[in-house]
């Protein structure tokens, strides 16, 4: 028989504790029933939706907090009709400027908590082919839109398409904005024509410019703008002109061109830094030493900028944050009344490449 002194003096075993449940366990029903709210209500705070209250929006994100919850993005897709996926669009030579704006709009993914797809569709293709492969994007691979990068943002045959397919789309640096898209860009004509007006600051009068791809508006704005002001300066002579095609080994071709025309310029205006950079070594090649023999401008700031000697000087394009402005836009359903075009700041950037030319002989 059990001794009950011994029993009583017994601690009894401790009960064991509930298992701790797993936190991808943990569901939108668990915080509802937490935040005290409905379901739809949590739903449309992770969704990020508008006309969201503050005290609503605070008591789910509390909630969220304390079960350390993890929204599962295919769930939020089925409840929502959305893949929660966008397509950033891309045909453009500069691998500089395509990575910088991948990596605003990935950051805006992270911030909304979507997924990222990059797309390449050739721009030179016939307008047939390029429909073909927007229509096997859109069979193959499901996504609530595309950031659509320039020149591929002024194609009408892409625009007409989406717009027929009723999918959303917004437009880096937009030849003509228009409500039915939104866009995001910069002055690329105020650029152009800041770079005319450093150059004749500096005491040129001789000048040749390497222009861009022959569908890319925002190219063939920098180059207007840049010829614009010139003509405003009171400019009168000839500007000598070879297309880049904003590319590195373009921008060799384009440059010796340059310097083969006569009267040779006395400063080159590239409208991109992969151009500006292959100019140098156009320069290089000739025996012409920069700036003391010629005076050379770019467009970006880009990494290549700050990769050659001399450091290149050039417009600052904040081309992640309009990756990162473009992205936020096609994920907000509630922007039906952002205005066509959202203008990022640009600047100057001085660095050692321009220079008075030297005084003739």
């Amino acid at each position: 028989m059990p001794d009950p002194v011994q029993d009583a003096a017994t601690p009894p075993a401790p009960a064991k504790p509930a298992p701790a449940r797993a936190a991808g366990s943990i569901t939108m029903h668990d915080v509802a029933r937490r935040a005290g709210v409905s379901l739809k209500s949590v739903s449309r705070v992770i969704n990020r939706e508008p006309h969201v209250s503050d005290k609503l929006r605070t008591k789910v994100e509390q909630a969220i907090a304390e079960l350390d919850y993890v929204p599962d993005t295919a769930a939020r897709s089925l409840a929502g009709a959305r893949s929660f996926i966008i397509s950033v669009l891309f045909d453009n030579p500069s691998p500089n400027y395509t990575m910088k704006l991948q990596a605003g709009a990935y950051r805006a993914c992270v911030d909304h908590q979507y997924h990222l797809r990059i797309d390449r569709i050739d721009s030179a293709r016939p307008d047939a082919e390029i429909v073909a492969e927007l229509a096997a994007l859109l069979r193959n691979g499901r996504c609530d839109g595309f950031v659509l990068t320039p020149p591929l943002a002024d194609i009408p045959v892409v625009l007409d398409f989406l717009r027929a397919q009723g999918v959303r789309h917004v437009r880096v640096a937009p030849e003509n904005p228009s409500a039915q898209a939104p866009g995001v860009g910069m002055d690329d004509t105020g650029a152009g024509a800041a770079v005319a007006r450093l150059l004749w600051r500096a005491g040129h009068r001789r000048f040749g410019v390497i222009t861009g791809p022959a569908n890319h508006g925002a190219a063939a704005r920098r180059r207007l703008g840049f010829l614009a002001a010139l003509a405003e300066l009171g400019h009168r002579g000839h500007v000598a002109e070879a297309n880049g095609g904003f590319a590195f080994e373009g921008g060799i071709r384009a440059g010796a061109q340059l310097l083969a025309s006569q009267p040779r310029p006395t400063a080159i205006f590239a409208t991109n830094d992969d151009s500006a950079a292959g100019a140098l070594v156009a320069c290089a090649q000739a025996g012409l030493t920069v700036p003391q023999d010629i005076s050379l401008c770019g467009f970006d700031d880009s990494w290549v900028a700050r990769s050659v000697w001399p450091y290149l000087t050039t417009v600052y394009q904040p081309i992640e944050e309009m990756g990162y402005a473009a992205a936020t836009l096609l994920m907000d359903r509630d922007g039906s009344d952002a205005p066509p075009l959202r203008q990022m700041p640009y600047r100057l950037v001085e660095r050692d490449s321009i220079a008075p030319p030297q005084p003739e002989i």
